[in-house]
């Protein structure tokens, strides 16, 4: 399996090595993938990482992870070419996150739509799988907590593409919940603003989400 991981922040690279760290060969994706953040990652993640451009890192994977600011999420997008994402997994990690001086983050969509409804329909060709957005990076792979494996929340339209996303978590180490479609999205955008508004209050940013069924 290759992978091409859009982004060169926390996420892109944790998740890069995550998938590097079980065999995968991982592309990472960048404006400038000479740059010495990105070197510095593929040096240190071994022979399964290497570096290219979005659409290098696009046309690479058979599967893309979209690791960007929500602000740059269009413009990765464009520059990686949505025919190099045609017929593939496009897994959506991103928060469409709005930042004001003296205020707790906000999301710049709800309710009646969503971060992960946008990036489906400018990736008409592609199935995108909402996942990731609901942890923080250090906990994105292999989350080890006391109480157990804790729970992804994930959404998306095709059925196949679900089963893809559900055996990657799974080797990540995450139970998951499978919530439906992609307007799905529209929930697990705000549990983003919960995990991020806990943490706030607490100054602890190592805690997850779990759902307990009878």
């Amino acid at each position: 399996m290759k992978v091409g991981i859009l982004g060169t922040g926390n996420v892109g690279m944790t998740l890069g090595k995550g998938f590097a760290d079980i065999g995968y060969d991982v592309m990472m994706g960048s404006r400038d993938p000479k740059q010495a953040k990105v070197q510095t990652w593929v040096k240190a993640t071994g022979a399964h990482a290497s570096a290219g451009t979005f659409a290098e890192a696009a046309a690479f994977g058979d599967l893309a992870v979209l690791c960007t600011l929500w602000t740059g999420t269009e413009s990765a997008i464009k520059l990686a070419d949505p025919k190099n994402l045609a017929g593939k997994v496009v897994i959506d990690t991103t928060n469409p996150l709005v930042f004001k001086q003296g205020a707790p983050p906000s999301l710049s969509v709800g309710h009646t739509d969503s971060a992960g409804e946008q990036v489906q329909r400018w990736l008409p060709q592609s199935y995108v799988v909402k996942a990731f957005n609901i942890v923080g990076n250090q906990d994105m792979v292999n989350p080890d907590f006391p109480g157990g494996p804790p729970d992804m929340f994930f959404c998306g339209n095709d059925a196949k593409a679900k089963e893809a996303v559900t055996d990657i978590l799974k080797k990540f180490g995450w139970k998951v919940v499978d919530i439906g479609g992609i307007e799905g999205a529209r929930l697990l955008e705000p549990l983003c603003i919960l995990w991020v508004t806990y943490g706030a209050r607490t100054g602890g940013w190592r805690h997850a989400l779990k759902m307990l069924k009878k």
